[in-house]
């Protein structure tokens, strides 16, 4: 059987959307096909993120601020502000279910754009793109339910499986209280998940050191970076 090449495109710079004044392009590939899930375990592994049936890295012009962080789930130690979350976790009704979308996890979704990231591209996605989102996957995927113990819906996780982790796709709760702390928890329970699960990290994305938006998952240690191809301890990173 012939081989065929692995393809990667780079896209136009746009505006970056976690630093200001800056330009952004990433590196692109697809991962439909029957290596999908191979492909995305070595891409993983390598700093990509995946978004529908693509792969993607940052390669910005004269700027490496986007920095993949994960977390050895064996090692992780929550701060006090940690395991109080941890308590409100316990509270929680949690589901794991097939990547399939629903209208209350879209008004859940449009009410967390509107409110935490108004200005940004992923609030004026409709219903169709908000199912593309969830469902467009080539691979092991799941999404996470967060209820209270009422049944309500305050927070949904589009988690990857890979073959030595979970990956954290895309995370957003119910904006109305901010005490309550819904992405931490999803975060803490996709780290027991993880280590329940028998595999070894969780996959955060990227940090971006100076972005409000990402710099939150420095807090969550010890964790690990990816420089020049290598998994750092996060306090010895080059």
């Amino acid at each position: 059987m012939q081989h065929r090449p692995q393809l990667f495109y780079t896209t136009e710079p746009a505006p970056c959307p976690y630093l200001p004044n800056r330009l952004e392009r990433k590196v692109l590939t697809d991962l439909s096909g029957e290596n999908a899930s191979a492909l995305h375990d070595r891409l993983s592994q390598a700093g990509f993120r995946r978004s529908h049936f693509m792969a993607y890295a940052p390669v910005c012009v004269g700027c490496r601020a986007c920095v993949p962080l994960r977390i050895p789930v064996a090692t992780f130690l929550p701060t006090r502000t940690q395991r109080k979350a941890q308590k409100r976790l316990q509270k929680l009704h949690i589901q794991i279910l097939a990547p399939v979308t629903t209208d209350e996890q879209f008004a859940l979704f449009e009410r967390y754009q509107h409110a935490r990231h108004a200005n940004g591209d992923m609030a004026l996605m409709k219903r169709a793109d908000y199912d593309a989102l969830i469902s467009n996957t080539p691979v092991q995927t799941s999404v996470i339910e967060f209820r209270t113990e009422d049944g309500s819906l305050v927070c949904v996780s589009l988690v990857d499986r890979l073959g030595d982790g979970l990956s954290a796709v895309y995370t957003f709760y119910d904006p109305a209280d901010p005490a309550a702390s819904w992405g931490s928890c999803s975060i803490l329970w996709l780290i027991q998940e993880t280590a329940r699960q028998g595999l070894g990290f969780l996959y955060m994305g990227y940090y971006v050191p100076g972005s409000r938006k990402m710099d939150y998952k420095a807090l969550y240690q010890p964790a690990e970076t990816l420089h020049d191809g290598h998994w750092y301890p996060f306090s010895k990173a080059p």
